[in-house]
């Protein structure tokens, strides 16, 4: 793999503009290249005359010795370059300048510019990384603060167990003790210091006195900082959002285990997250130092100087090869890591700082095409059963479509947005987007597109053989007399389905199951939880499924109110509260927006969310004019009109407001003078053309809303099955608004430079100034 695309593949995405401009400074290169074969002389006829001669004539040139690796340069070619530090006016911050002294040679215009290019690099470099560290270091003090609050509560919480153990080491009877004491490390006015704290080990430990040296050198944590911090309440759970409603949220501490383990839990995650800042900045260091190494020798390879001499020692001295802050905070963060939260277990430690990378199965890809094998098979199969039930005449049709398709296109909607989801973490894949960053996954723990498509696939094949299953025992004239086990197939896979969904053992990816469940609970409560990225995208998703939920309705309806044996659905015309909760399951997602959006507004102070409230409002509107009106249409009621109209008033202007927020704000295209001309200045996709039928296509699925009020009709298709299709072609154009969303949410990630979260730490300090 050529250097250009490893450093591409290595990168941390959302620091890609911080990086060297690898390309851009062997474009320069390949410039310089092409000038010098245009301007060169031709080669003599007697050197072109014969390949052979060629490599004869090499065996006569000097040797330059075993131990010269560069070659041996010319006279005064040590001399192309001169690099200096130069001090900003007024500023303690210098940089680097490199004075190139053969631009009066041919191609040296080139060259000059080369090394311009390369100075604004190193130097937008350096100052990145060196802000940088001077954060991590800032984070560190924070994080020592904590960890002191972390260790006197520990103490004062298990009071008596520590002190019957500190009084056990000074008796004759008690074992050896060793006292563990870590240095603190300072460096740049960062002091990690370690509370000591007393470890138990065999005896053989030096004898008596040795025994007797180390308790006096014990130093018991200090509990006075205790005094100076609150604890900071987050509202993890409707009852303390509720709490903090009416109170602050840092309250006191009250040294309960219950509030020792919830600071213990928010502090191990924020070590982590902190461990993969430093890897992060390391990662940073080295490839940023190799690049310039790698582009040096391609330009002395190419100019047959050797200027990547004087260049290079000026980066290994440069603060970008001297500092070494980040490898001393990485040692010491594991060293602290590992004595207070694995307990002292360093392959138990190092696993929760390092979890390990998640390897691609081959069984995987065989079970997504053994299943999609299947799920074709069955259609097939399906297709022939139909035609054996006569299905496909009028009065057959008829009845199986307004009994059992809405109990199977449940499954249908399900299969069809994984499918979406697995081809948009494809794409994201393969155009380095860090969606488990940008979604929050645990690391390791995300789906990639192979076990979303195995996941789809599977569903498939259980709901198609479902499907068929109830076909044949209906055709079976053995079985007739089982029909009510054959109505109760349906039913019985949405148990299975819901069961493997809870199911709380360790299979079927039990950390994303969970993750989802969690996610869905938020937003049923969205007005009691901080609104987060997933919250709100799962929300946005559910919006796009109304037609699964109303088919969760008519399974409630169909099994425990009506009359399954029969295929009886006379609920649907006669009951009124069927028609009321018709709505109000279609609205559930939409108004979990709306108050997604309320509280954004309230704790952000971003006018935009009130705005965005307003729109799903206005969807919401919309929905129940059309349904009401389709009601009123059912009923053959007066006003029919008056419905009609204000159905399409409605979804005409929640349509146009729908579509310029997705295209405008979520996707961040139309944008007129952005350098991507009405797009946005950073695309993924090379090829523009994509955006602007993405554009047209988000429209046009758009406009299929007015077809529910329009009452266009295919002469071939049943009502159930448009409805289905328009339900359909909604889902499919939330996909394509997936990619498009979180791609405009990675490039603000990258505007940013915001590559880990922020993790909120449990204590407060009320005087800064201590410690």
């Amino acid at each position: 793999m050529k250097f250009g695309k490893e450093l591409a593949s290595q990168m941390v995405q959302e620091w890609q503009t911080a990086y060297m401009d690898y390309h851009g400074l062997k474009t320069l290169l390949k410039n310089l290249i092409i000038f010098r074969q245009q301007n060169a002389s031709p080669p003599p006829p007697e050197v072109s005359r014969s390949r052979s001669l060629k490599r004869r004539l090499t065996m006569y040139r000097a040797f330059s010795g075993l131990n010269n690796l560069r070659g041996s340069p010319k006279k005064g070619d040590d001399e192309a370059i001169l690099v200096s530090s130069v001090q900003e006016e007024g500023s303690d911050h210098s940089y680097y300048q490199t004075m190139f002294l053969r631009s009066s040679e041919e191609g040296g215009q080139i060259e000059l510019e080369f090394f311009r290019k390369l100075d604004h690099e190193f130097n937008k470099v350096e100052k990145f990384y060196k802000d940088k560290v001077d954060q991590v270091k800032a984070e560190a003090e924070e994080l020592t603060k904590q960890m002191d609050a972390l260790i006197a509560l520990r103490i004062r919480v298990d009071k008596p167990r520590v002190e019957q153990r500190v009084a056990a080491q000074f008796s004759a009877a008690a074992p050896a003790t060793v006292v563990a004491s870590v240095n603190g490390l300072k460096q740049g006015g960062v002091q990690l210091d370690a509370i000591q704290e007393v470890e138990m080990s065999s005896e053989g430990d030096g004898g008596e006195e040795a025994r007797a040296k180390r308790n006096r050198n014990f130093r018991p944590a200090s509990l006075e900082v205790l005094d100076h911090v609150k604890i900071n309440v987050e509202p993890d759970t409707p009852v303390s959002t509720l709490r903090n409603m009416i109170g602050n949220s840092k309250s006191d501490l009250s040294f309960s285990k219950v509030e020792l383990s919830r600071a213990e839990e928010k502090l191990r995650q924020a070590f982590t997250e902190f461990y993969q800042q430093l890897r992060l900045l390391k990662s940073y260091c080295f490839l940023n130092m190799l690049a310039f190494s790698k582009i040096m020798k391609k330009y002395d390879k190419i100019t047959s100087r050797s200027a990547s001499k004087a260049y290079l020692e000026m980066v290994d001295n440069s603060y970008l090869g001297t500092s070494d802050e980040v490898n001393k905070l990485i040692e010491r963060l594991e060293a602290t890591f590992i004595k207070y939260f694995a307990n002292g277990n360093r392959r138990k430690g190092m696993k929760s700082l390092k979890p390990g990378q998640k390897r691609e199965k081959h069984r995987t890809t065989f079970f997504i095409g053994l299943f999609t094998g299947c799920s074709i098979a069955l259609v097939v199969a399906i297709i022939v059963s139909l035609h054996g039930r006569a299905l496909l005449e009028p009065e057959e049709r008829t009845k199986y479509m307004e009994s059992i398709f809405p109990l199977y296109s449940l499954f249908g909607f399900i299969v069809l947005h994984m499918l979406m989801y697995g081809t948009d973490t494809y794409f994201w894949r393969r155009y380095r987007v860090n969606y488990p960053f940008i979604f929050g996954f645990k690391p390791g723990t995300e789906l990639g597109f192979r076990e979303v498509f195995l996941l789809a696939s599977g569903l498939s094949v259980l709901s198609l053989a479902a499907v068929l299953s109830n076909l044949d025992l209906e055709m079976d004239p053995d079985t007739l007399e089982y029909r009510t086990l054959t109505e109760l197939v349906p039913l019985a896979l949405v148990c299975v389905v819901f069961v493997i969904t809870i199911c709380p053992f360790n299979i079927v990816y039990r950390s994303s199951r969970y993750f989802l469940l969690h996610c869905a609970w938020r937003c049923v409560c969205a007005p009691l939880y901080k609104v987060t990225l997933p919250d709100f995208f799962l929300a946005d998703q559910l919006t796009s499924q109304v037609q699964g939920f109303r088919s969760l309705l008519f399974y409630v309806y169909y099994y425990f109110l009506g009359d399954f044996t029969t295929r009886s659905n006379k609920f649907l015309e006669t009951s009124n509260a069927y028609d009321i909760l018709y709505i109000v399951v279609a609205i559930i997602p939409f108004w979990s927006r709306v108050i997604q959006c309320l509280r954004r507004l309230i704790e952000e102070k971003d006018p935009s969310q009130g705005v965005n409230s307003f729109k799903y409002f206005s969807t919401i509107v919309a929905l129940v004019m059309r349904t009401i009106y389709s009601q009123k249409e059912r009923d053959k009621s007066q006003n029919l009109m008056f419905w009609k109209i204000m159905a399409a008033s409605t979804s005409g202007f929640t349509t146009i407001f729908n579509t310029y927020w997705d295209i405008v704000i979520d996707w961040g295209l139309l944008q007129r003078n952005s350098r991507n001309p009405w797009l946005r200045d950073k695309l993924l996709i090379s090829n523009k053309a994509v955006y602007f039928v993405a554009i047209v296509v988000n429209i046009l699925l758009r406009l299929v809303w007015m077809q529910l009020v329009l009452n266009f009709q295919v002469p071939f298709l049943h009502k159930k099955a448009m409805i289905a299709l328009i339900a359909c072609l909604e889902i499919l154009r939330r996909g394509i608004w997936n990619f498009f969303r979180v791609e405009n949410e990675h490039f603000n990630n990258v505007g940013k430079y915001r590559a880990f979260k922020t993790v909120p730490l449990p204590f407060h300090y009320e005087d800064e100034k201590i410690m």
